[in-house]
């Protein structure tokens, strides 16, 4: 019984901690990475407990969370690591477009935690993002839970041994290339690349001759130049690592914005404490290396 209460009390004490971040958007990464420190430490606790085969009280959280579709490999590889520290909570995630996942939310699809790969999708949700990127007024995100969790690179894949001979996004243009892989116009990946051709100043010729295909999402532009089916694609430096492809560019600053990974506990989350304290070990140490591993970086 001991034992019992103390890892009751670890527990309300992780969650008073984290409570801490509602209180307003200035200082929500101050009270995160204070939360992480604290997270550890009375985690940790916990964890030696139930390691010693003292169980909690057998009640199993379930927390819902819709992620962009290139987080998928290190969100699942970080669920395992997550188990080990709160066993007694169960991630279930859904992975696509933010764009795709955003409308599931805006038309009440049940989820606890928002990753986009873009701001964009997340302002279309937030109520404290303003009218000029929230046109439809929609307040879904909890007060003080949104943050920037990561940043990514865009670059231009190519399938192996490189037919085309693609060295550059400068070569996309020429006659050499075919058919070129990017998202559609409402996912971040697409929104990207498209920003990309016409800074180059040639979308118009790439549409003009056809040679744009598009994928509802980055894995399936991935899967694309993978398979050889295109000359090339413009996708996550993330996901050609992943997919071990090569990279022949990366996007050059002022091509495109900033790849920014917003995330946020929304309000009708049943679990906003839960999903807090998920939130705070996403950005804690642990979790981010797991992210750098995979190519991505921490915003600094």
């Amino acid at each position: 019984m001991k034992r019992q209460w103390g890892r009751m009390m670890a527990g309300m004490a992780i969650l008073g901690l984290l409570c801490g971040c509602g209180a307003s958007g200035g200082g929500t990464e101050e009270t995160f990475a204070r939360g992480r420190q604290e997270t550890r430490a009375l985690t940790d606790i916990s964890g030696a407990d139930q390691a010693k085969g003292e169980g909690g009280d057998g009640q199993t959280k379930t927390l819902t969370v819709f992620a962009a579709a290139s987080l998928t490999e290190t969100l699942t590889e970080i669920a395992s690591m997550y188990r080990e520290i709160r066993p007694d909570v169960e991630l279930i995630f859904t992975f696509d477009s933010s764009g795709t996942l955003k409308t599931q939310i805006q038309e009440g699809a049940d989820c606890d935690i928002f990753i986009s790969a873009a701001q964009k999708q997340m302002d279309w949700l937030d109520g404290a993002a303003g009218a000029e990127v929230n046109p439809w007024g929609l307040d879904l995100v909890l007060e003080g839970t949104r943050l920037d969790l990561l940043e990514n690179k865009v670059v231009l894949a190519v399938p192996d041994d490189n037919p085309a001979g693609v060295d550059g996004f400068e070569d996309l243009g020429g006659d050499g290339v075919g058919l070129i892989s990017i998202g559609n116009e409402d996912v971040p990946v697409g929104a990207y690349s498209l920003e990309i051709l016409t800074s180059l100043g040639i979308l118009e010729q790439l549409e003009e001759e056809s040679k744009l295909t598009y994928g509802s999402n980055v894995k399936e532009v991935t899967t694309q130049v993978k398979e050889g089916t295109v000359d090339c694609g413009i996708i996550y430096a993330t996901d050609a690592l992943g997919a071990g492809l090569t990279v022949a560019d990366e996007a050059e600053e002022g091509w495109c914005r900033q790849v920014i990974y917003p995330a946020a506990v929304l309000k009708d989350s049943k679990e906003q404490e839960e999903a807090k304290a998920f939130l705070a070990y996403l950005s804690g140490s642990d979790a981010m290396a797991v992210f750098e591993a995979a190519g991505f970086s921490p915003i600094k």
